[in-house]
């Protein structure tokens, strides 16, 4: 949680059937649930969380993006929220895989468990044409997650496809 005021009743009630609303991939009824929650506590982290979920489900990258912004000052250990402002970054009008990897390359390494960031920063630095900086970002991919499972990921990610022939030489070894 967040310093803000916590979330009671009944705001938590409406915080968590919007939860539910996304489970069943309904970010519409979601975004109403949210709604309803009181005007001084919408600010509330956990709720920024939810709305940032809503928006990348209805894919408003620009709300997702101030969202995500609002979120790594607020939650700044939070990987999720940096790989959430990548996602959006590469996607919104006037983004693209640049903007994507500036947002995340600064805490590339802060996260040493956590393997989405460099298999992310792979696939932006791949598709920038920095085979060699994609190469790295892959190599700690595995390093710090399942190998077998980065390996089929990155086989089945189109935006690694320059550096196929270089993971399957991998897996040779």
């Amino acid at each position: 949680m967040s310093g803000q005021n916590s979330l009671g009743h009944p705001d938590i009630f409406h915080l968590r059937a919007a939860i539910g609303w996304l489970e069943l991939g309904n970010a519409t009824e979601a975004a109403v649930e949210l709604g309803h929650i009181a005007s001084e506590l919408r600010g509330h982290s956990d709720v920024l969380l939810v709305r940032l979920d809503i928006a990348m489900c209805l894919k408003d990258w620009s709300t997702a993006e101030s969202l995500a912004l609002q979120l790594t000052e607020l939650q700044p250990d939070a990987a999720g929220v940096w790989i959430g402002l990548a996602y959006a970054r590469r996607r919104m009008p006037g983004g693209g895989m640049k903007s994507a990897y500036d947002a995340l390359a600064p805490v590339g390494d802060r996260f040493p468990k956590e393997p989405v960031i460099p298999f992310n920063l792979a696939c932006y630095a791949c598709q920038l044409g920095e085979l060699e900086v994609a190469q790295t970002w892959l190599t700690k991919a595995f390093r710090r997650g399942d190998k077998k499972g980065i390996r089929e990921m990155a086989l089945k990610e189109t935006d690694l496809e320059p550096l196929w022939p270089w993971v399957r030489k991998r897996e040779s070894k």
